[in-house]
């Protein structure tokens, strides 16, 4: 097995860059980094290293974990993160690295860069520079002689050099270096950014350089400070900043290792792998004997592991991936309402030239089934879902030409989406009024469809690491539809046959109540109300054939145009930061749809009929299909 094979850190890497290159959801062009050494990709040279390779701020990859072993350094978050997300690789390659050979990427981040130096990064001529071993490179900053890529995802972390290096001494400093970053953001939303995601910066008291020393209590403040005036300032920007609570998240962490494939039972704050600028752990060290730097979160006495990144990638990855996922909720009741329209239609279609009498009514129940393959989207995930349904309804014929009904339908459905099986279900109670003409050659149809949704389960699931977290809320909707059709049957009279071509349109409205999860976590998350639209045109072709006075097969395609075809966007938030709001895209609606419906209908006695159908409904990326079996009965 591979992890006999390969060191526990080399396997790790091997199988998050697999799972990461399958990954299908890849809404952004490219993703761009600015930061310091914890996001710094590549830009000095590893001298420790082989020929030609980077130094990155975090461990070597195994089996020795030693300089001059000719092991190279493992991946950042960024990287980890890009390659999730389907990234190139060369976009991910340091922006102004000193190795000879490395093709310039978009990762601008530089180890050592204060908050005014990333600043520099972005808006000034020459403000790139990389310095190591007497030789210096420069570039002008991102932002000069271009916009930014409106669809690019841009990454920022800063702060921690300015403690470093004694630019934060207060909390008037701390404020002004979270300015700093505040401004780098604004920068970029000026010229076109729309998506940023941004760091808190860790706890530095719970890091080994500092915690258990005098200076723990000191960092812990100035950090907790820095962190609440970057949220406050980044929620005044009007830009929309993706916060990343990385201390939250790291505290939930140390609460439980073991959850992560840490190691319990050691200090894993006041230890480090490597040894540089902290004590090194006695049973992970990469000296001791069964080093291993995925138990431990940090390599030095600032700088994560390979565990560490990995933690900060999944975590990252979680909040973007979660509208691929939460914008199926109104999907799951447009399916609904498919599958109801569906049982109505084929019931019509099965009375189609043999109404019950005038001023007699006809009963139907219908129970049912149905199956949605959604498809990966760029910022939609896959899903699977099936779903039962029991609708009954009635028919009063008023003359010759006219008849009216009504019709009720329950519907439970149930979507499982995304790499971690995502478990959502919605109860759906519909309701319908429609009236129907049928004189001659010519036939219309016309109904007002109305429902509550419940949607009493919402529980996202998503992989940090090895651990599968799940995060549980619910939430309610309500369903509103119009649809119209017209149609000329070609048949002379008198045949055992119809056949028609007929003209469609249809509008819905969902609207899904905003919600938030029932957790307080870092990767808690809570939704604004979503509103999805439907407009629809079709053209269609349905027909009937009398096997005999008691059989009958009848079937209809049909083709579509959705018109409300924009991708759906989520407002969101962290519960843990509610006044730091975001938007991020969801699903596309499919723009060309197809319809098929075919069933039989067999007369059990005078008044009472039995009918059965199949129904699909098919675009590039769905697939809905459903079974039923109906009776109904003149009285």
């Amino acid at each position: 097995m591979i992890r006999q094979a390969l060191t526990p850190l080399a396997a790790a890497c091997v199988l998050a860059i697999a799972s990461q290159a399958a990954a299908a959801p890849s809404p952004y062009s490219t993703m761009v980094v600015f930061g310091d050494s914890l996001s710094d990709s590549g830009q000095f040279p590893d001298a420790g290293g082989p020929a030609g390779a980077t130094t990155r701020f975090t461990n070597r990859i195994g089996p020795t974990y030693l300089d001059g072993s000719g092991e190279v350094f493992g991946p950042t978050a960024p990287m980890l993160l890009g390659s999730k997300l389907g990234i190139a690789s060369s976009d991910l390659n340091p922006s102004t690295s000193l190795v000879a050979g490395t093709q310039d990427g978009n990762n601008w981040a530089v180890g050592g860069y204060r908050t005014d130096q990333i600043y520099d990064s972005i808006t000034a001529p020459g403000g790139s520079v990389v310095s190591a071993s007497g030789s210096t490179r420069s570039r002008d900053g991102y932002l000069v002689g271009r916009r930014a890529d409106p669809n690019a995802l841009y990454y920022l972390t800063g702060g921690g050099n300015d403690f470093l290096q004694g630019k934060i001494l207060d909390a008037a400093s701390a404020g002004a270096a979270a300015g700093r970053l505040v401004d780098s953001v604004q920068a970029l939303n000026h010229a076109g950014a729309r998506y940023i995601m941004v760091w808190l910066l860790p706890d530095l008291g719970l890091t080994p350089a500092t915690n258990g020393t005098v200076l723990q209590p000191f960092g812990t403040q100035l950090s907790g400070i820095f962190n609440e005036q970057l949220s406050t300032q980044l929620a005044a920007t009007g830009a929309n900043v993706i916060p990343l609570n990385i201390p939250l998240m790291f505290k939930e962490v140390l609460s439980d290792p073991g959850a992560f494939g840490l190691a319990t039972g050691t200090n894993l704050v006041g230890t480090c792998f490597s040894g540089n600028s902290c004590p090194e752990n006695p049973l992970y060290g990469r000296h001791s004997a069964t080093p291993d730097p995925t138990k431990l979160i940090f390599n030095d006495g600032v700088h994560p592991t390979i565990a560490g990144q990995r933690l900060i990638a999944d975590y990252a990855y979680s909040v973007l991936s979660a509208p691929w996922e939460v914008s199926l909720l109104p999907e799951m009741a447009i399916g609904t309402y498919n599958a109801y329209q569906d049982e109505l239609r084929s019931q019509w279609l099965a009375d189609w030239g043999n109404w019950q009498n005038v001023g007699q009514w006809r009963g139907f129940i219908t129970g049912g089934g149905q199956h949605l393959d959604y498809d990966d989207q760029d910022s939609a995930a896959d899903g699977d879902g099936f779903g039962y349904n029991l609708t009954l309804g009635g028919s009063y014929r008023i003359d010759d030409a006219w008849r009216v009904g009504a019709a009720a339908g329950f519907y439970r459905q149930k979507l499982e989406a995304g790499p971690e099986d995502s478990d959502y279900k919605l109860n759906s109670y519909l309701g319908s009024l429609f009236v129907q003409y049928q004189q001659n050659r010519w036939w219309a149809d016309a109904s007002v469809t109305g429902g509550y949704l419940d949607y009493d389960d919402a529980n996202r699931k998503f992989a940090i690491i090895d651990q599968t977290i799940e995060e549980k809320g619910d939430t309610d909707g309500n369903l509103l539809a119009f649809s119209g059709r017209l149609g000329y049957d070609i048949a002379q009279g008198g045949e055992n046959w119809h056949l028609s071509p007929f003209v469609s349109a249809d509008w819905a409205r969902v609207k899904v109540d905003g919600y938030s999860e029932d957790g307080a976590e870092s990767a808690s998350l809570a939704y604004d109300e979503q509103n999805r639209y439907s407009r629809r045109l079709g053209v269609g072709l349905q027909g009937k054939l009398d096997l005999s006075s008691e059989t009958q097969l009848f079937g209809e395609v049909a083709v579509e145009r959705e018109y409300a075809d924009d991708t759906q966007n989520i407002g969101m938030n962290f519960t843990s930061l509610p006044a730091n709001g975001f938007t991020l895209q969801g699903y596309t609606p499919q723009s060309h749809l197809q319809r098929l419906a075919l069933g039989f209908s067999q007369k059990l006695t005078p008044e009472l009929s039995l009918r059965g159908g199949y129904s699909a409904h098919r675009s590039d990326d769905d697939l809905q299909q459903g079974v039923s079996l109906a009776l109904s009965l003149d009285f």
